[in-house]
């Protein structure tokens, strides 16, 4: 199984397989065609108030990943999205954040391939 994470306004390509977009918000100027999502995961996403909280402040991102993984254990849509990730060889877990070295799907990410190597 493959998980990969990848910015939504770069171009879809074959390997991504099955394409997620894990945040909450639509991204800002991004049409559906464009994206080529085959799902939108709107609750695995960090809750807006954390997400508001972190305001994607490096200084920050610990305490972020502490919360967001705490948020994650609690959160029925992180089963369903390992399910997921279970069922198709190649995911990818899309993203709008500008950085790719601080951000939620990082997090997610990371979570979902722990999961998957303690099962």
């Amino acid at each position: 199984m493959g998980i990969a994470i990848k910015r939504i306004y770069e171009s879809p390509e074959a390997p991504d397989g099955y394409r997620v977009l894990v945040d909450r918000l639509w991204p800002r100027g991004m049409t559906k065609e464009r994206a080529a999502l085959d799902l939108w995961m709107k609750d695995v996403a960090p809750s807006p108030q954390l997400r508001k909280w972190f305001g994607h402040d490096p200084a920050r991102f610990a305490e972020f990943r502490a919360q967001y993984i705490a948020e994650l254990d609690a959160n029925a849509a992180a089963e369903e999205l390992l399910r997921i990730c279970a069922e198709y060889p190649d995911v990818t877990l899309l993203y709008a954040a500008k950085d790719p070295q601080i951000n939620h799907a990082l997090v997610l990410r990371d979570y979902l391939e722990d999961a998957t190597a303690a099962k």
